[in-house]
């Protein structure tokens, strides 16, 4: 165990691949992407020293985000599996920096031809793959919701909420807009959890922004630290640049902001991640152990009664965002009623 590290949520500029139509190109770009952040990690660790031992990298640090493509086309560019090469690099990465590394792309899977996930992975420093999950709740992504009986059928029910317990604690993923779902890193926490990367980009301001609250939130209401990971703006998309720039940050499990970059590439937002003392915080009685004073089974008939999205929507559909807009219109409706 190691009771006391660094770990750095790594603000770097993003490179969309939307304006490639092919697959082999949009590869080659990912693979520029890769390099580069690699190369970024190494400089950082070189910099802030070898007790760095996680790395948090943005939500696109691969490709950016479907921007008027349907799921049909991200699907045949953008979107890979731990199988790709990319995977291959990164481990070996992980074994020569002794680091552990996370992150967020798009992935295939062989039981849904014809979907993606986005999904969230953690490599540790022996080059292995020890923790994958996909995003239950987006937009116009697809998600493990939509299609829950047969996903579940396929992976169990312990694939929705993955801990893994590690040398560094015990780590979670939460995927960008999921940091605003306060039940996603509560079931995680149920689960173990101590460490939330978040892998994230989201809109940056100079003053509080939804999702940079709901970092605090999360990380005070379940007793964890929130690593979470913006990008330094994207390129190659007809948005402004710095649009999602800064806020990358690390939070502690009382809710304090230990560390934090401003706008542009940086690796400022490190800072120490104490497990030990974390373990000893959630060991005491008292009024702030918020995870030894939960009543679960006050909540659980509400959360079983009161369905709002609802699961298995691409049942006898095709996922398209049409089918997204009506989903969530069906909800509004049924709401006001």
């Amino acid at each position: 165990m190691i009771k006391r590290y660094k770990a750095l949520a790594l603000q770097t500029e993003c490179f969309a691949i939307n304006a490639v139509k092919d697959r082999v190109s949009a590869h080659t770009m990912m693979k520029a992407s890769l390099g580069k952040v690699l190369a970024e990690i190494r400089g950082s660790k070189a910099f802030i020293g070898p007790g760095l031992k996680l790395i948090v990298l943005p939500e696109y640090f691969l490709t950016s985000f479907p921007f008027g493509e349907s799921i049909d086309e991200w699907r045949e560019k953008a979107c890979i599996s731990v199988d790709d090469p990319l995977f291959d690099e990164m481990k070996a990465f992980c074994i020569k920096q002794s680091i552990f590394l996370s992150g967020n792309f798009y992935e295939l899977d062989a039981n849904f031809p014809e979907l993606y996930f986005q999904s969230s992975f953690i490599i540790d420093d022996q080059g292995e793959l020890i923790l994958k999950y996909r995003r239950l709740n987006s937009m116009f992504a697809p998600t493990p919701h939509d299609v829950l009986d047969d996903y579940i059928k396929y992976y169990g029910d312990d694939a929705l909420f993955p801990v893994a317990k590690t040398k560094l604690g015990n780590l979670a993923c939460i995927a960008s807009e999921e940091i605003m779902y306060p039940e996603i890193a509560r079931c995680l926490m149920m689960r173990g959890a101590e460490v939330f990367l978040h892998a994230s980009s989201e809109a940056g301001s100079p003053q509080l922004t939804h999702k940079d609250i709901a970092k605090r939130a999360r990380a005070i209401e379940n007793m964890s630290y929130v690593v979470s990971s913006n990008s330094a703006g994207i390129s190659g998309i007809d948005f402004p640049f710095a649009s999602t720039d800064g806020l990358s940050k690390i939070v502690s499990y009382e809710g304090h902001v230990l560390a934090e970059a401003g706008t542009g590439s940086s690796m400022v937002a490190n800072s120490y991640i104490d497990i030990e003392a974390l373990r000893d915080y959630r060991s005491k009685v008292s009024m702030q152990n918020y995870n030894a004073r939960q009543r679960f089974e006050l909540y659980a008939k509400s959360y079983a009664d009161y369905t709002h999205y609802p699961a298995n929507s691409f049942k006898g559909e095709k996922p398209n965002k049409e089918l997204f807009i009506k989903t969530q219109l069906n909800v509004i409706k049924k709401l006001l009623e």
